[in-house]
């Protein structure tokens, strides 16, 4: 196992380049930069002359390297990135790792209670809808699964808000916590609030994983069922509980197991439409508007982000697949 972990880690590294340089090629493909946008602010809201614009402009491309050659821009930022230091955020004006880690931890709550409720709310229906083949609770689930999975998350967002305000009246909906309490210290009655708010984007982003894995644990239970090592379990006189959480289930679960290297990214980057229909203070509105206002540096560092996390969940995922099915071996 330790070999091949070895050899995962150095193969990532020239995908991680590859990525990287991929990464900052197409940020850099269309036409001006950032400076750009900022001169035609600078003429249109700042009340400047063409030329005083274009002045103020060249002078911030000097300072930041941006008149250089693509090669230099990208080495220098490479250079940078292995250091640590991913950059300066030009709408921003911050650093780009401030800005990514003070809404990482946000991004990785919301996903992360997402993911338990895809693969908790996802398994249990799956396994009593292929143990209870074609009764009314296996046809309401294979409905539900149906509807979760065809309804966009954003869809689904704004119909929740339309539900707690014009039916529930419920002032404040979007975002993780009402206006009066965004400026004050954290205390019982602010987290009573957050969770007011929280179980909005967790349910929105959270229902088409949950409908995901509902119907894969279902197919997978009812094809493995029926093969010939299950039928000599239950001969041997194995109780239809054990059969199916020891024989049937490990195998079942290996597609969910192995979906979490895909999950991984996910999240880094959250639901981004969903995030700014909701108003989330995470990583995709953020990176969002780095893509719009060419902000290179945020939005390669971004993408750079989520290949090491792809990279680091199909690794985590190998490893618990063998957790899972002790038949794979690695070394």
């Amino acid at each position: 196992m330790y070999s091949y972990l070895i050899r995962r880690v150095l193969y990532s590294v020239p995908t991680l380049l590859l990525v990287s340089f991929v990464a900052f090629t197409i940020i850099t493909l269309p036409p001006g930069d950032f400076m750009t946008t900022l001169q035609s602010e600078l003429e249109n809201q700042g009340g400047l002359s063409r030329e005083q614009a274009l002045e103020i402009a060249n002078q911030m491309r000097e300072e930041y390297g941006l008149d250089k050659p693509f090669f230099l821009q990208y080495f220098s930022w490479l250079s940078g990135v292995v250091r640590g230091d991913f950059g300066y955020s030009f709408q921003y004006k911050k650093p780009v790792s401030e800005i990514i880690w003070r809404r990482l931890g946000w991004t990785f709550l919301i996903a992360a209670c997402c993911y338990l409720l895809s693969v908790v709310g996802g398994i249990i229906p799956g396994i009593y809808s292929a143990t209870h083949q074609y009764s009314w609770a296996d046809n309401f689930f294979t409905v539900v699964a149906f509807l979760g999975l065809s309804i966009p998350n954003f869809f689904l967002a704004l119909a929740i808000m339309y539900v707690l305000v014009f039916w529930l009246g419920v002032e404040h909906v979007g975002g993780l916590l009402s206006p009066e309490y965004m400026v004050r210290p954290w205390s019982l009655a602010k987290f009573v609030d957050f969770l007011k708010h929280f179980w909005v984007p967790v349910v929105v982003v959270g229902t088409a994983g949950t409908a995901r894995n509902m119907r894969v644990m279902r197919g997978n239970l009812l094809d493995i069922l029926g093969q010939q090592y299950i039928q000599v379990a239950r001969a041997k006189g194995l109780s239809e509980r054990w059969v199916i959480l020891k024989h049937a289930l490990r195998n079942a679960v290996q597609p969910i197991v192995m979906y979490l290297g895909m999950v991984m990214p996910f999240l880094i980057q959250g639901a981004i439409v969903s995030s700014i229909v909701l108003n989330l203070p995470t990583t995709g509105p953020m990176f969002y508007n780095a893509i719009v206002s060419q902000d290179m540096y945020l939005a390669g560092s971004f993408l750079l982000l989520i290949a090491i996390t792809l990279i680091v969940g199909n690794i985590l995922a190998d490893i618990a697949l063998a957790w899972v099915d002790p038949r794979i071996r690695y070394d």
